[in-house]
């Protein structure tokens, strides 16, 4: 199908692949809106049930793009594509974002955008004034993806580094639920972490070769240190939560920019990013920005609202994928693990 080009596109942005349903309005590459429904079932389980969150996205979709139209004025008459995310993500909870957008599309006669999902997490970084420049490397981190990416163009990208086991939000979540915090754990540990000594407690940096990570030993070694001390003191972990998550973060946030630092080094490039839901962690933003000052790098990290799973960043993405002509046919289907 041939689809006329409109020199400014709007579009509409919907993204689904986790516990986020959200919807975003893209007018020639500004976002007018970015409204983001949470799921707060989840925390009764202590994570995301793939089957709950697949059902509550069918609640939320259409309140969900209702409102990211009348926040941007928009009506749905007016939009001229729709991008989704695509994958990676749960299947369940892509499906719903997946056929919401094949079915707007086919009723309105409108081209579709498929978006990677981590691509989008990238491209976040084209909200706004502050943009940087190719090519750039961007660390992507979330609950299931820890990546070193090299950005050469809007979708020209080459993961240089990643995760060989674990992913830097896994382990956040994992020590959260060892120190019996609550659901979601990882902005918790952030939130105690501004509260104690990051110096307190020394935990082990994986030595992996090359750009790669690994968390699962670090992992471990959390476990143990917090079991081998609660068996001496029982209140060890009340007493002295504030430090151990301190400790904990900075750890955490020391493996991604040693690597990101050493990645930066061999490849000569000084633009540096931030990327993905751990991005709005405080103690990795402060450290980035401290690791480009004393490198004389520039850094670049999205508006919190951007870190997390939204839709903005799948409209922004759908709009430099509509600028190039790269549309996708009713017959798509969503993907769990989708290639870079």
């Amino acid at each position: 199908m041939i689809f006329e080009l409109i020199t400014v596109p709007v579009i509409l942005g919907i993204e689904s692949s986790c516990d986020e349903t959200s919807a975003s309005v893209c007018v020639d590459g500004v976002i007018l809106s970015n409204v983001i429904a949470n799921q707060t079932i989840h925390e009764a389980y202590g994570g995301v049930v793939p089957e709950l969150a697949s059902r509550v996205h069918q609640q939320n979709i259409v309140p969900a793009v209702q409102q990211a139209l009348l926040n941007a004025k928009v009506n749905k008459n007016d939009v001229d594509a729709v991008a989704f995310t695509r994958g990676p993500g749960l299947l369940g909870s892509l499906l719903v974002g997946v056929s919401f957008a094949k079915a707007f599309a086919l009723a309105r006669n409108l081209p579709l955008i498929d978006i990677n999902h981590m691509q989008a997490h990238i491209l976040a970084h084209f909200i706004g004034d502050h943009k940087p420049s190719f090519p750039f490397l961007c660390l992507t981190v979330s609950g299931g993806h820890t990546q070193i990416v090299l950005v050469n163009d809007y979708f020209d990208m080459q993961v240089i580094g990643q995760t060989l086991d674990d992913a830097a939000g896994e382990a956040m979540d994992k020590t959260s639920k060892i120190l019996g915090l609550p659901y979601p754990g990882g902005p918790l540990i952030d939130k105690y972490a501004r509260q104690g000594n990051p110096d307190a407690y020394k935990f082990p940096e994986p030595q992996i070769p090359g750009l790669d990570f690994s968390f699962s030993g670090l992992k471990t070694a959390i476990l143990y240190f917090i079991r081998d001390n609660v068996a001496r003191n029982p209140d060890f972990i009340s007493q002295n939560l504030p430090d151990i998550c301190a400790s904990v973060e900075k750890r955490i946030a020391t493996i991604l920019l040693n690597k990101l630092q050493k990645a930066a080094k061999e490849h000569g490039i000084k633009q540096i990013a931030l990327a993905g839901g751990v991005s709005a962690n405080t103690g990795l933003r402060e450290g980035l920005r401290e690791m480009c000052a004393k490198n004389g790098w520039e850094s670049f990290i999205p508006k919190m609202e951007y870190c997390t799973d939204n839709a903005a960043m799948i409209a922004i993405a759908g709009h430099y994928k509509y600028l190039k002509g790269e549309f996708t046919g009713q017959n798509i289907a969503p993907l769990a693990r989708m290639p870079f």
